[in-house]
């Protein structure tokens, strides 16, 4: 995020929500310009968000999340629209997944009842670019366009602070998910536009949290019934019962699906999914010496390559997939910009084909599923 602020005049918070590994003595130690809340107990996203929130002086305010990386014009060129256009109430962004893909949830629509039927039946997912069934995710949108929304993922969500009429930003009926959608949604129907634009940051989407696990299922659905609870009073018994059932046959499903994985685990009937793993260093000659090093220190399979930002215009030329597993395409980020990594990731996704940054002077590896650093 530093890089991004470069030239803007900003101040960051941090709300640690009684976090146990060591974050807030690192963040003092690295970031010492950063504000620190630190909470005595998880507080959930929309409490920790308040909290700083309330404490802001800007004209803009910028919910982001930890697991993303921003490029160093985005903010700039957000920052720029919403000067332009002071009908705009807030931005989102083109966000990319670690394996380059592009996040739907960068555009959504208003989960209306029929919408989140829609989702939840899964024709949304069978027919992602209809106006109807694919509403939820906007599928029909270009991707590189601007282009006005109706929902904007709180994992990057820029908003002009006058639109808010309350001290509070979010909801705190809401723990997790579904915060995003009610500030937007409110934000539309206070008169103001939520606009999607097309600069690119990465985003992790909570790689811990699988999206077809009994909890995701429980927690963001019960999320949309405290959504249509508060926005759809007049809603009819008969359609609030039906969404009510088949919120429970997903989550009920998903549970199903936890349950045959246990039992198949304890028969010794699961497949061996371990997979062999590849870190291919790209990056100035200078720094393949310590961070083979660091591979070797840490125990990695690896391989280098020396490879310069002006030089570098498509990783597929290093034929990365052909590795029989994972490989993380581990950019030096002394010798490449964020904007550049987060484009050649997206040129040409690769299922088996993952991030990787490798931070020179804090010896430290970063990936979607560790941190590895020296102690």
């Amino acid at each position: 995020m530093a890089k991004a602020l470069q030239g803007i005049e900003a101040e960051v918070f941090v709300v640690d929500n009684h976090s146990t590994d060591g974050t807030v003595a690192f963040v003092k130690r690295c970031f010492p310009w950063v504000k620190i809340i630190q909470n005595s107990e998880n507080l959930g996203f929309s409490r920790a968000n308040n909290l700083a929130f309330r404490q802001t002086a800007g004209e803009y305010v910028l919910l982001l999340n930890p697991d993303t990386i921003v490029g160093e014009e985005v903010l700039c060129d957000a920052l720029k629209k919403m000067d332009e256009d002071t009908k705009i109430g807030g931005v989102g962004v083109k966000m990319i997944t670690e394996n380059g893909q592009k996040a739907p949830e960068s555009r959504r629509g208003v989960p209306t009842p029929m919408t989140a039927f829609y989702k939840i039946v899964g024709l949304c997912k069978r027919f992602p670019t209809h106006r109807r069934f694919g509403h939820y995710y906007m599928g029909y949108l270009p991707w590189d366009e601007a282009c006005e929304i109706e929902i904007i993922s709180g994992a990057f969500f820029l908003i002009r602070k006058s639109s808010v009429k309350t001290k509070e930003l979010l909801d705190e009926d809401f723990f997790m998910y579904g915060e995003d959608i009610d500030l937007s949604y409110r934000l539309l129907l206070d008169g103001w536009k939520n606009y999607y634009l097309p600069l690119s940051i990465l985003h992790y989407k909570g790689e811990s949290t699988s999206k077809t696990s009994f909890r995701y299922v429980h927690v963001f659905y019960k999320a949309m019934l405290i959504f249509f609870r508060k926005h759809n009073r007049n809603l009819s018994f008969l359609v609030f019962w039906a969404i009510q059932l088949a919120i429970g046959l997903k989550a009920g499903q998903a549970l199903i699906g936890l349950l045959m994985e246990q039992i198949r685990m304890r028969l010794g009937l699961s497949p061996d999914v371990s997979t062999p793993v590849l870190y291919c260093y790209l990056g100035a000659g200078e720094h393949v010496l310590p961070f083979e090093k660091f591979a070797n220190e840490h125990g990695l399979n690896y391989r280098s390559t020396v490879v310069t930002e002006t030089c570098c215009k498509d990783i597929d030329v290093l034929h990365l997939d052909t590795f029989d597993g994972d490989v993380y395409a581990v950019f030096d980020t002394n010798s490449f910009r964020y904007e550049t990594i987060i484009h050649l990731l997206s040129m040409n996704p690769k299922k088996n084909v993952h991030l990787g940054l490798f931070y020179p002077q804090a010896h430290c590896l970063i990936t979607a599923r560790e941190v590895l650093a020296d102690e």
